[in-house]
């Protein structure tokens, strides 16, 4: 059985701006619907685009091409339960809200979360990482 992953927001603008060659590699091994991305991470990679001033057109471009391959799921029931015991084993950090919300979606989708930060996700219960640059 293949394992499903679900990008960081890290990777999906890593992706977008670089194509590392490791990770196309690894892509190449995994069937369509392998890897996704949570709506959180897609509600980043949006905010950045609005904020990037002369180069939103091509970096819409680039975030339209990225989502066309890899599919933003839905952050729903399951997901918010994920968060709470999440968010309290974690609660006297602060200043990682969204990676919380990133972290519950991996864990509520059964999914290994893909970053090149794993040093911030390994404070996470129950979450599986891996970093596909390294």
């Amino acid at each position: 059985m293949t394992s499903r992953y679900l990008l960081d927001t890290d990777m999906c603008i890593y992706l977008m701006t670089r194509q590392p060659p490791q990770v196309a590699a690894r892509f190449a091994e995994l069937r369509v619907g392998d890897v996704v991305m949570s709506a959180v991470t897609l509600a980043e990679l949006v905010y950045g685009v609005t904020a990037s001033g002369p180069h939103e057109a091509q970096n819409r471009e680039a975030l339209d091409l990225l989502t066309e391959h890899i599919l933003p799921l839905p952050f729903d029931a399951p997901a918010a339960a994920a968060y709470g015991p999440i968010r309290l084993a974690t609660r006297e950090r602060t200043r990682d809200a969204l990676d919380k919300l990133i972290a519950a979606h991996a864990v509520a989708v059964d999914a290994i979360l893909v970053t090149n930060n794993t040093a911030d996700f390994a404070v996470y219960p129950g979450l599986r990482v891996e970093n596909w640059v390294e």
